[in-house]
């Protein structure tokens, strides 16, 4: 076992995995697909990578599938455990980095009025799609889950309303 540095990205596997009980890297991805991505994308080939040092450092357990493709399974161990445990009770701030393409362009000189309608467009389709999930799914996720979700409804809110504050300002 070697001391791994563990990410954000880490956990994540290790959530997923925990989640899910057992899981190949390839489940991981797909789960990682259909629940965080839309506010914590993290490309196919670092899933792999990361489930590779995760078991490399000990806090996942690899067993083989017999017969078929082979498939890699993936348990958390209790030092995994314990690290994700510890992970989720650390309320250590850390600034967020919107990385919102569109201020960049606005900050380097693009006319709000250029960006504005679409900006405006696909914030609202994205929030249209996190209510429709609020209400289909909502009282089943875990109150974290709800968390989340809502974050998703308010960002979104927000961004519609500084796209147009940004249309229709003087400039």
């Amino acid at each position: 076992m070697s001391e791994a540095r563990l990410t954000t990205a880490s956990f994540l596997v290790l959530g997923i995995v925990d989640k899910l009980g057992e899981a190949s890297p390839y489940d991981v991805k797909v789960e990682a697909a259909g629940t965080v991505a839309p506010f914590w994308s993290v490309p196919h080939a670092q899933v792999y990578a990361q489930c590779d040092r995760l078991v490399e450092a000990g806090l996942l357990s690899e067993v083989r599938q017999k017969g078929g493709r082979n498939r890699r399974l993936l348990k958390l161990t209790e030092a995994g455990r314990s690290a994700l445990r510890d992970w989720l009770s650390d309320s250590a701030f850390i600034p967020v980095e919107a990385r919102e393409r569109g201020i960049l362009k606005l900050w380097f000189g693009a006319r709000p009025q250029d960006l504005s309608p679409v900006q405006v467009e696909e914030h609202r389709r994205t929030l249209a799609g996190y209510e429709e999930l609020a209400e289909s799914v909502g009282p089943l996720l875990t109150p974290g889950q709800q968390g989340a979700l809502e974050f998703g409804i308010r960002y979104e809110r927000m961004m519609v309303d500084f796209w147009e504050w940004a249309q229709h300002r003087d400039t």
